[in-house]
């Protein structure tokens, strides 16, 4: 199978989705972390119109698959976006993954927090109904996992291109002549204001 390495993309580069080598994934390549996620994209959705494959594949370091797979699962919980792939929840997992690797004791509460989870909810987190899991979530609010988990979702979700490609935003003008000329009237999401709410830009 063919899939693209979240591991080794690049966020800041074309998209995270887009600019990861493709490669295939063979039994050594699992064998080389501790867990992996894996996941497709939609057909269809931005996103996929833009990766060079559907599938994705993030190779864990210092976490389990079932750990990486249950902080996916409260990255979604924490900041809910339906047309948000796995795949922009998995950049969260990777660079929680990364945190672990660099210090044992985050690696211990990032397992403990997951054990609290699963427990909280009969099991399973990540298997879990969604007011299930929205319960266990509420119980931590403000406990040091959930800070932690929280406060990386803020710069994982929203700070690369996958997300920008799925809300529809462009990114930054000022590289490219600012936004009077470029992006200025890109929004989609919202009616036309008023012609007398938006007098014509001074040019100079």
């Amino acid at each position: 199978m063919q899939a693209i390495r979240i591991a080794t993309a690049s966020r800041g580069a074309a998209s995270a989705a887009t600019t990861g080598h493709q490669v295939p994934l063979t039994r050594r390549e699992f064998l080389k972390g501790t867990g992996v996620l894996l996941g497709t994209l939609v057909i269809g959705t931005p996103i996929a119109a833009l990766a060079p494959s559907r599938a994705w594949a993030l190779e864990l370091k210092a976490l389990d698959t079932a750990t990486g797979d249950t902080l996916l699962k409260f990255g979604r919980v924490l900041y809910p976006h339906p047309n948000l792939p796995d795949a922009v929840y998995a950049l969260l997992v990777k660079d929680l993954d990364a945190m672990a690797a660099a210090d044992p004791k985050l690696a211990g509460q990032l397992r403990d927090g997951v054990a609290g989870l699963d427990r909280a909810t009969g099991g399973a987190f990540a298997k879990a109904k969604p007011a299930a899991q929205l319960a266990a979530v509420k119980a931590i609010e403000g406990k040091p996992f959930f800070a932690t988990v929280r406060g990386k979702c803020v710069t994982a979700l929203y700070d690369n291109e996958m997300t920008w490609t799925a809300f529809g935003y462009p990114g930054e003008s000022f590289s490219k002549g600012g936004y009077i000329r470029r992006g200025f009237q890109d929004l989609k999401w919202l009616p036309d204001p008023p012609a007398d709410a938006s007098p014509p830009p001074f040019l100079g």
